[in-house]
């Protein structure tokens, strides 16, 4: 089975499909990563199935196919070209400003938001550090009134 049948199995009712073949479809609709995944749980809990599995996998070329190496290739491709995209003028000046406007003010928040957190983790870190340093000032009081109460 191909990740195109896989594909098709899926509007498709399955209830008339084997287990066998529901799964298969379901690895299929996952991509190749959901197959070795499966092979090494199978070789991990019983060494036959992951056996069998990539026995399985090699005999029908799913070990070696290039679809999902090219499928994820032109996924790159589209976001290099949106974001591309995203940065030439539209030929609309009023637009253009509107753009440029907006992206200026979503880094100027983007800024303000990060120095926030900043902010944020350093109140954090000191009431920790403030914290520690009680706590440490506590243990060295209860063991020096101990001591004293030993002595006495």
């Amino acid at each position: 089975m191909t990740p195109a049948t896989a594909t098709a199995y899926q509007g498709q009712d399955t209830r008339h499909m084997g287990w066998l073949a529901k799964s298969e479809a379901w690895l299929d609709s996952k991509g190749k990563g959901a197959w070795i995944a499966a092979m090494v749980l199978g070789f991990i809990f019983v060494w036959p199935v992951g056996l069998a599995l990539l026995a399985y996998m090699i005999w029908s070329k799913r070990m070696f196919s290039k679809s999902c190496r090219q499928s994820r290739h032109a996924r790159g491709y589209e976001m290099r070209r949106s974001g591309m995209a995203a940065m030439k003028s539209s030929g609309n000046t009023a637009f253009d400003a509107y753009k440029a406007d907006t992206l200026r003010r979503l880094e100027e928040e983007q800024e303000q938001f990060e120095s926030f957190l900043d902010r944020l983790r350093e109140a954090k870190d000191k009431a920790e550090f403030d914290q520690f340093m009680d706590d440490r000032a506590k243990k060295a009081r209860d063991q020096a009134e101990t001591r004293e109460e030993e002595d006495a």
